[in-house]
């Protein structure tokens, strides 16, 4: 390998080792750094460091994949739909994708929902149909309609008991 393929190889590897990268983020970070070396072949070259980085597992579409719906579900509070959505979107198999989803914890995903949902209602408490917005919010989060029913239900009586 070319000596200024190497130090983009190296400059890669630290950033994966920063971060989780699926293959479809990092492949253009990728095309970009080779594109600005001169005189070489970018397409070969930049299919020889992608390579590179999947050989020695600087980029795994598993371990990617089970952070990230470990990070929306616990953080950002996404239910499991969205997250199958979005992991879609960065083209992550669904093999994959079942399997990064059942690391969640259904137990602390549902508080999360609860919690996500309680906080939502402060702001929709007055509305007449403050049902449906909590509705309309959750399943925009990506939880079931099944769960939340019961979930708003719930944070709905609550507030009543305490109101």
């Amino acid at each position: 390998m070319d000596e200024r393929l190497k130090k983009v190889l190296a400059r890669l590897q630290a950033q994966c080792v920063r971060r989780e990268y699926c293959l479809r983020d990092i492949r253009p970070k990728v095309e970009k750094a080779v594109a600005a070396i001169e005189g070489i072949d970018a397409g070969k070259a930049a299919e020889e460091i992608v390579a590179s980085l999947l050989e020695d597992r600087f980029v795994d579409e598993a371990r990617y994949a089970a952070a990230f719906a470990r990070e929306k579900s616990s953080l950002q509070g996404w239910g499991p739909d969205k997250i199958r959505y979005m992991l879609r979107v960065k083209g992550i198999d669904s093999q994959t994708i079942t399997a990064a989803l059942g690391e969640i914890s259904p137990e602390a995903a549902d508080k999360k929902m609860f919690s996500v949902l309680k906080a939502k209602y402060r702001t929709v408490a007055d509305c007449p149909d403050a049902r449906l917005k909590l509705l309309k919010y959750g399943l925009g989060r990506g939880y079931s309609y099944d769960s939340l029913k019961e979930a708003v239900d719930a944070v709905i009586s609550e507030a009543a008991e305490e109101g």
